[in-house]
């Protein structure tokens, strides 16, 4: 079958030059390099490779598997072979996720061009795809992997086969059924738009055709009257559903005649309730959306620790591109624990174990490219500094040179701050954070004095000034040429630590009383753990699921990576503890009715017999009252369209910090539950819609009209999957119905 998107593809010399093929080598490492086949289908969106022309082609990867196209300058890889092969005949494709990037070189500089140029295009393609675009690009790779003799058409058997990879479980008689109904050209086989008929049939949703016909006068459409009806009573959309119905009639029905009768179709509908209109996660929050004028300390920062890892902490290796994924995912927090190297060039790495090595100046010119291309907020550079004196003044050259203009080197105005300031004053800025050896005051003061003294009479007084607070990198036991060399923290590094200075954590008393605004600590997992449990207000993360609860929260605002607290993390003069949450908080109760799942994903996609068991669970991360699960039953042999339609309910504290998890897993009663997709949001950016009374037939007393407001409905949304590694499972997804009110109280299950 040819490509459903054929006709929409882009098409170039470029991409039809990918068609034919070319041999090109595939690196993976100095001593791996071997040629092969690569070339784009006909579908135009899959590329195969064969280890030469004719033999048997494989499958390498989708075009919607692929996030960006690098020229080879770019790949610490093939510079590390720059005398081999030329750089400019290489190129580099990064994958979504954690996939590792896959390196290639052509022949000469015009063929990686043509491969440069027609795989961006084509990924630009995939990127803009509206929802009916991914749709059928999902549907083609599902017909590629289900033709297995690769004829463009589809047999009864192949079809079997393919339930089976599609994780459906069905009797062959009703199956035979819905095969011989979408066979119209009655040839026993499915292609093209039979396929899709196919298809259809087999995703038929009744829980929707039955709240579709609970509003639709005769079953077919939804008039304009009927849809702003279905708005406002199941989506509590409230005053603007006329408004919003003709907009969303205009955007989801797919006729051109539907749309200009102002009506929506069923097709229509479930294109509304699946798009981003329908979505659990409000629209709203997506954009920046938050005050970014307030003091740095105000938000959460996107960070990450051993940034430069791509492997594991004991023997994994070091990486540029541990900083650039950081950065192309919002992260304005990256660690760089730097020691000395040869040739007097300061190198990166985990210290004390087997990781490999990389130059910091690569680190930094990294930096200097990526930091700004998904956030314009600042970055923070947090410097582990484990290198000897003469080297210091290595990395502080790397830091001013490379980086230039972006690097604060002073205060924004060259006058002493009362507190930190935005993201929005620090925009494109990068922030060293590491020891320092004077206060910030005690810089500007003598600023002058410095500049002319710092390499003479001064220095000796800098270093005894501030040797005890760097008496854990100087041994007592050496000599006084020896601590220069190994222990004093040189001037000229110590001079670009402007807001961002590290010392020691003792207890929050001692810092409140001696720290000034711009002196930070950190401190472990497992210590910040054991400080919730006394003094500080954080929201605990569960071991094994950080990075969804991470990412989750940042997916807010833009994913600048800032995220404004709330209001009572902000006031210094606030009582909030999370152990006993209080008034003026307001707890809520939250009534979640789990209703279907759609084309969930194999776990184990080698096993084609195989069908998974799914149950949801639905998680709640907070303060330690609020912190709590709840899971639905299994469904027996069935991840196309499982139905469960059960209700969960949650009583919150303190809804604020409150993180909201759905969980898919396959139940296996023999050991733990396999993972087969999450979502992961803030209970703050639920999509909720207005706050309105129903018709009521009779007045209301006061205490009914005070239950009743309190209701706030997000109604019924769609929670789009994703996978460990947080990439779209598309178009894996759960179907729910979300209701909230204020208060504690007893809700029906």
């Amino acid at each position: 079958m040819a490509s459903l998107l054929q006709g929409r593809l882009p098409i170039s010399q470029d991409v039809l030059l990918m068609q034919k093929g070319t041999m090109m080598r595939k690196v993976r490492s100095k001593n791996w390099k071997k040629l092969r086949y690569f070339r784009l289908q006909e579908d135009g969106m899959t590329i195969s490779h064969a280890r030469q022309v004719g033999a048997r082609a494989k499958a390498s990867f989708s075009i919607s598997d692929v996030e960006t196209v690098r020229n080879g300058h770019e790949s610490e890889l093939l510079r590390s072979l720059a005398e081999e092969f030329p750089l400019e005949q290489g190129f580099t494709i990064v994958f979504h996720g954690r996939r590792s990037n896959l390196d290639l070189v052509a022949n000469n500089v015009e063929e990686a061009q043509i491969w440069m140029k027609g795989l961006q295009l084509l990924v630009d393609f995939v990127t803009n795809m509206d929802q009916q675009e991914r749709l059928d690009q999902w549907l083609s790779d599902w017909f590629q992997r289900g033709d297995k003799n690769q004829d463009g058409r589809m047999s009864f058997h192949e079809v079997q086969r393919l339930l089976r990879l599609m994780n459906v479980e069905m009797e062959q008689e009703h199956a035979f059924q819905l095969f011989q109904a979408a066979d119209t050209s009655q040839s026993d086989t499915l292609e093209g738009q039979e396929f899709i008929e196919f298809y259809k049939a087999l995703t038929k949703r009744v829980e929707v055709l039955e709240l579709f016909g609970n509003f639709s006068a005769d079953g077919q459409k939804l008039t304009l009257l009927e849809f702003v009806d279905f708005l406002q009573e199941e989506q509590k959309e409230g005053d603007h559903a006329s408004d919003l119905a003709l907009e969303l009639i205009d955007r989801h029905e797919p006729s051109e005649s539907g749309k200009l009768r102002h009506v929506l179709s069923m097709d229509g509908f479930l294109s509304y309730l699946y798009s981003k209109d329908g979505d659990i996660f409000n629209p709203s929050c997506l954009p920046i959306y938050q005050d970014m004028t307030q003091p740095l300390n105000h938000y959460y920062i996107n960070s990450s620790h051993n940034t430069y890892l791509v492997g594991d902490q004991l023997c994994g290796q070091s990486s540029v591109e541990g900083y650039i994924r950081a950065l192309k995912r919002g992260c304005r927090c990256v660690e760089v624990d730097v020691w000395d190297g040869p040739s007097g060039e300061p190198v990166v790495y985990h210290g004390h174990t087997l990781t490999s090595r990389i130059l910091f100046k690569e680190v930094v010119a990294t930096l200097a490219q990526y930091a700004f291309q998904t956030s314009d907020y600042p970055v923070i550079l947090s410097l582990e500094n484990h290198c000897s004196w003469e080297q210091q003044e290595i990395i502080a050259h790397h830091l001013t040179e490379i980086l230039g203009d972006q690097l604060l080197s002073t205060t924004l105005d060259g006058q002493l701050p009362t507190q930190l300031p935005s993201p929005e004053e620090l925009q494109k800025k990068i922030l060293v954070k590491g020891k320092k050896l004077s206060t910030l005051e005690e810089d500007l003061e003598e600023e002058e004095e410095l500049e002319t003294e710092l390499e003479g009479e001064q220095e000796p007084e800098l270093e005894s000034q501030f040797e005890s607070e760097t008496q854990e990198l100087s041994p007592r036991s050496k000599d006084k040429n020896e601590k220069k060399s190994k222990a004093i923290l040189c001037p000229s590094l110590s001079a670009l630590v402007i807001y961002t200075k590290t010392v020691s954590f003792y207890n929050f008393t001692h810092s409140k009383e001696h720290y000034r605004f711009y002196e930070l600590s950190s401190f472990s997992e497992t210590k910040a753990k054991n400080l919730i449990k006394e003094t500080v207000a954080m929201n605990v993360q569960t071991a094994g699921l950080e990075m969804d609860i991470y990412d989750g929260l940042f997916r807010q605002n833009g994913g600048c990576g800032y995220v404004l607290k709330p209001d009572f993390l902000r006031d210094t003069q606030s009582s909030f503890h999370p152990e006993r949450p209080i008034s003026p908080f307001k707890a809520q109760t939250l009534q979640i009715q789990v209703i279907s799942g759609q084309q969930l994903p194999k776990v184990d996609k080698t096993k084609e017999g195989s069908i998974v068991d799914p149950l949801v669970r639905v998680e709640i991360f907070g303060v330690r009252p609020d912190t709590t699960r709840q899971e639905t039953s299994y469904v027996e042999n069935n991840g196309f369209n499982p139905y469960w339609g059960q209700t969960l309910c949650f009583q919150l504290l303190v809804p604020e910090l409150a993180m909201l998890r759905f969980l898919v897993k396959d139940y296996n009663w023999t050991s733990r539950n396999d993972f087969i997709g999450q979502y992961t949001l803030p209970w703050t950016c639920m999509q909720q819609g207005e706050r309105v009374l129903p018709p009521l037939a009779k007045p209301l007393t006061l205490a009914a009209f005070l239950m009743l407001s309190s209701y706030a409905f997000p109604g019924y949304r769609h929670i789009h999957l994703l996978s460990k590694d947080g990439t779209s499972l598309h178009p894996a997804s759960l179907f729910v119905h979300i209701c909230m009110l204020e208060g504690l109280r007893e809700v029906e299950s």
